[in-house]
């Protein structure tokens, strides 16, 4: 076997030598364009985890590496004059040129060959070899030659960044957050060697452009970056190593190899310094590629099955990598609302991968201080005396809505049942509901029900148009009070052009085969070309929709429903209007986001008018239409600052559903970005939804103030007393039916 490696970085090297140690007989190169010894940059992070994996690639390489890095357990965030510590956290630094070096000698004491201040170019010179290695960094030049084959995908970010380097010496990983009249600069500092330490500053590119960073020179610069960060510096000075100021480029490759050439490190993906795992990735990928050549039989099936490994591995680091590197980029959002104790839990779980569950372990005191706030917060909120010993977890307390308090902070989320007759419910409802509010949950939001007949999505739909949908509806509500804590809500919506369609196990969105009924829209678009064409709503029927909305708002209030909430997502008919894909009016509800808001926001303040003003409303929204030229987070944020001053008291939001050829991006709590970003701008409770998976997700929700509420659905599915089981798991007693006393003898056990 022949391999030629292009570029001496981690990846390159790291394969070389893990090869070269299997395969002895194997002839291995690695063409690197720099001299020895040369790199950009100044240390490199692994964390603990990471680095018992190289003990077991390569222990000699694990025990240069441990001899020569510094090695921290605590965070420290400085954030408007408190430092706020956590630890537990397991990271080590060290010099990436001493990195570099390590993995060069030991590359070469196994008989690789080494080639430095060979810029490689052409790739005719390596037609000969079985394999090329492609670790010629995210600007590859082999990647760029084949970026059709491999589907690239970069993606230039907004922020900009400067890598450098100082004297001083950090005892833990260091975030500095300082404001000056240019604006904010984020500071992420390690020590990486006695005596030297990574500085890296980080800004929006308004105020790089707001402080000239676009006009100075490197030194300049550095002066510049010196004086924002004097009191942090203790008289220690920044030191420039090709120091420009630069955007972070995201990386993704559809496909990881061609022919014979394979990309590893950041020639295949980039993940974003403020989660410190490029070298890691890299590192990782020539453990994989090694041992994939060393177990298949060829090179394409040694290739295939190294794509096949790694790739889940990836792209979950690199989605949380991407909401890492958000936060960062939206750091104003928070610095501007969030207190020091919420905004370092916000920063330390700001990836989705650490918890409130993981910080419990890995400082207790930390989650201590962090509970404790947030209980007070919200006896504050809620008007309602919350104890503190023993310290509730934060999905048991309690908020308010106007008069409405709810027990809880879990919602169990509309789910459509398609088991009603005309719109009249029945005791699948009763029990289906009544369960889940003895399973604990605080708000039990029943399925989207349908403000008239001719607005149902198919002909198993809840309603409330009719006279005896109110008792039917009743006997619900009366149930869930009387048998439990929890409050009820009732979602009404009109389905628009989604409607007259098959129930969802006999076809899901398939028009029905016969007795169809007309559907309505703003403008005359199909949801798909199978469905039925709506039509173009006139005056008069937007004058008849509001109406039913308000007749069905004025049954709810009889039947004793706790909260109302309004339908404006998913596609169905007021979604469209707010949509630019969906709505294409040339009149005064067509054009300009105002103009698309103008008739959902008529039938909310009829619902408003119509509704008790001692109880709250919510309107749910499609915060992206996942699909080019449609709805954005922007267009929610705004849309949420009318409707707060339109009388909302909560906007529960949630994405996509609008048009069929949506791209989703889906991955746990994939939908809570959405709500955080809307609570935060539009200054609006919000709900979150979308595969929250664990009690540890909205415990983590909540305290770091990405939403208010947490909108469960196919966990309740799964499990009614969901609720009730996350309790028992946290040590933590509901009020339960006087009928199920008998199991406090059996919570410890269950604990």
């Amino acid at each position: 076997m022949r391999i030629a490696c292009v570029g001496g970085g981690p990846a390159s090297l790291y394969f070389a030598l893990l090869y070269k140690k299997r395969r002895p007989d194997a002839e291995v190169v690695v063409f690197e364009r720099n001299p020895p010894q040369v790199t950009w940059g100044f240390g490199v992070v692994f964390s603990d985890a990471t680095m018992a994996g190289f003990g077991n690639a390569d222990e000699e390489v694990f025990r240069q590496i441990t001899q020569s890095f510094a090695h921290w357990d605590d965070i420290d965030i400085h954030f408007k004059g408190e430092t706020i510590t956590s630890t537990g956290h397991g990271f080590a630094g060290m010099s990436r040129l001493k990195l570099l070096d390590i993995l060069g000698r030991r590359a070469f004491g196994l008989g690789v060959e080494l080639f430095y201040q060979n810029d490689l170019t052409d790739l005719d010179r390596l037609k000969d070899f079985d394999l090329i290695v492609a670790g010629d960094g995210v600007n590859s030049f082999i990647r760029e030659r084949y970026k059709a084959e491999f589907q690239t995908d970069i993606e230039t970010r907004p922020n900009k960044f400067t890598w450098l380097g100082t004297t001083k010496p950090f005892g833990a990983f260091t975030f500095y957050f300082v404001e000056n009249e240019h604006g904010l600069w984020r500071a992420h500092c390690y020590q990486y060697e006695p005596g030297m330490s990574t500085f890296i500053v980080e800004c929006t590119e308004e105020t790089w452009k707001r402080a000239g960073l676009d006009r100075m020179d490197e030194d300049t610069s550095r002066a510049y970056c010196e004086r924002v960060f004097a009191k942090q510096l203790d008289g220690h000075g920044l030191i420039p190593n090709r120091s420009i100021w630069r955007s972070f480029p995201r990386v993704k490759n559809g496909r990881w190899h061609h022919n014979n050439i394979v990309l590893v490190g950041d020639a295949l993906h980039t993940a974003h310094f403020s989660i410190g795992s490029g070298t890691k990735l890299a590192m990782e990928d020539a453990v994989a590629l090694a041992r994939a050549l060393e177990e298949k039989p060829n090179v394409a099936a040694a290739l295939d099955a190294y794509e096949t490994e790694r790739r889940p591995t990836v792209d979950s680091l690199q989605r949380a990598a991407q909401v890492s590197m958000e936060w960062f980029e939206e750091t104003e959002r928070y610095h501007r609302r969030l207190e020091p104790v919420q905004f370092a839990f916000s920063l330390l779980t700001r990836s989705l991968r650490i918890t409130h569950d993981n910080l419990k372990v890995r400082d207790p005191g930390f989650i201590r201080r962090v509970d404790a706030w947030f209980a007070r917060s919200a006896a504050n909120q809620s008007g309602v005396n919350v104890a503190l010993q023993p310290l509730p977890p934060p999905m048991f307390t309690p908020f308010r809505l106007r008069e409405l308090i709810v027990p809880n902070r879990i919602v169990v989320s509309p789910m459509c049942q398609y088991s009603a007759e005309d719109g009249t419910v029945d005791d699948w409802q009763l029990v289906h509901l009544g369960s889940r509010a003895i399973g604990g949950a605080g708000l039990i939001m029943t399925e989207m029900t349908d403000v008239s007949r001719e607005g149902r999505i198919t002909p198993g739909c809840a309603g409330m148009y009719k006279p005896e949908h109110v008792g039917a509806w009743r006997r619900v509500v009366d149930f869930v009070h009387k048998h439990s804590p929890a409050k009820v809500g009732l979602q009404l919506a009109h389905a628009g052009r989604k409607g007259s369609t098959k129930l969802i196990w006999d076809g899901i969105d398939e028009p029905l085969p016969q007795s169809n009924w007309p559907l309505l829209g703003p403008t005359p678009i199909p949801y798909t070309l199978a469905n039925q064409v709506p039509r173009a709503m006139t005056r008069a029927d937007m004058d008849t929709v509001r109406a039913d909305f308000v007749r069905a708002t004025e049954m709810a209030e009889e039947a004793g429903f706790d909260i109302v909430e309004v339908h404006f997502a998913h596609g169905y008919l007021l979604s469209t209007f707010l949509s630019p894909l969906t709505n294409r009016r040339t009149d005064e509800y067509g054009g300009s986001l105002a103009n698309r808001m103008r008739y959902p926001l008529e039938v909310f303040e009829a619902v408003r008018a119509s509704w008790p003003q001692r109880k709250p409303i919510s309107v749910r929204i499609s915060a992206t239409d996942w699909a080019p030229g449609g709805t954005t987070p922007d267009d929610a944020v705004a849309l949420a600052q009318v409707l707060k001053r339109r009388g909302c008291d909560i906007v529960d939001v949630s994405a996509g559903q609008v048009v069929a050829k949506q791209r989703p991006i889906y991955g746990r709590l994939f939908q809570t970005p959405f709500a955080d970003r809307v609570r935060l701008e539009a200054e609006m409770p919000t709900m979150t939804v979308g595969n929250i998976q664990s009690h540890a997700d909205v415990n983590s929700i909540l305290v770091a103030g990405r939403a208010d509420l947490c909108v469960l659905a196919r966990a309740h599915l799964f499990d009614p007393y969901w609720t009730r089981h996350a309790a028992v798991e946290q040590g933590w007693r509901l009020p339960q039916p006087p009928q199920y006393g008998s199991i406090d003898d059996y919570q410890p056990r269950l604990r």
